[in-house]
C-alpha cells in the first residue's frame, strides 16, 4: 500500500490538518494517510503541549469514520526528541510491504536542511509538499519533492489553544467531536 505519513504534534488536530490530509490522499493517489503523533519536535519547544494521551484521543476522534485515515503511535515508543529519519527507518523495517511518503507543508522546506539526515530522507522518500506560497527553486533539483496545490486554511493550533484558554468558541476550527473532548476537559478543571 501507498501510505502518506503526516507527522505533527497535533496540539490539537484541526480542520486544516484534515483538509490537507484528505486532499493529498486523493491528489497523490495514496491508499491511506497515517497521522504520526510526534511527542516532541526537536526544532520546537515542548512547552504548551497537551499530554500525549489527550492528543491521541483527539486524533482518534477527528479521523473516526474515515477508513483511509489511521493514527500511528510509533514515535511514542521511541527516544525523545523524535527524529523523522529514525521513524521512517523503523516504519520501513516494520512494514516492508508498504511504500511511505511524507506530507509536508512548503514552509517546512526552509527548515528541512536542519533535520537529521535530511538528504537521506530526500533521496529515499517522496515528499508530498502542499504549497503555502512561493517555493524556493533550490528544491526543484530533488526528484522526490512533488508539489500539490491543495486548499489551505491557515488555522493555528496555538490560536485554538488561546481561544480555549479564553473560554471562547472553537467551533468549525476543529471537528465537533474534538471540540466536545476539549470542552469536556476544560470544564473538569
Amino acid at each position: 500500500m501507498k501510505i502518506g505519513l503526516y507527522f505533527g504534534s497535533f496540539n490539537p488536530i484541526h480542520a486544516g490538518h484534515l483538509i490537507v490530509a484528505q486532499q493529498l490522499l486523493v491528489q497523490a493517489g495514496l491508499d491511506k494517510v497515517w497521522f504520526v503523533l510526534s511527542p516532541q519536535n526537536p526544532l520546537k519547544l515542548s512547552q504548551n503541549l497537551l499530554a500525549e494521551e489527550k492528543r491521541l484521543i483527539l486524533l482518534r476522534s477527528a479521523i473516526k469514520g474515515n477508513d483511509r485515515f489511521e493514527v500511528s503511535e510509533v514515535e511514542l515508543n521511541m527516544p525523545k526528541p523524535s527524529f523523522t529519519i529514525d521513524t521512517l527507518d523503523k516504519l520501513v523495517q516494520e512494514f516492508p510491504e508498504h511504500t511511505f511518503s511524507m506530507l509536508l507543508g512548503s514552509d517546512n522546506l526552509e527548515k528541512f536542511v536542519l533535520w537529521k539526515n535530511y538528504e537521506k530522507i530526500l533521496n529515499g522518500f517522496k515528499l508530498l509538499v502542499y504549497t503555502r506560497g512561493i517555493i524556493d527553486e533550490k528544491w526543484e533539483q530533488y526528484r522526490n519533492i512533488i508539489l500539490y496545490d491543495v486548499p489551505y486554511i491557515h488555522i493555528s493550533a496555538t490560536y485554538i489553544r488561546h481561544l480555549v484558554k479564553e473560554k471562547k468558541s472553537i467551533r468549525y476550527l476543529v471537528p465537533p467531536q474534538v471540540e466536545g473532548e476539549i470542552m469536556k476537559w476544560y470544564s473538569e478543571e
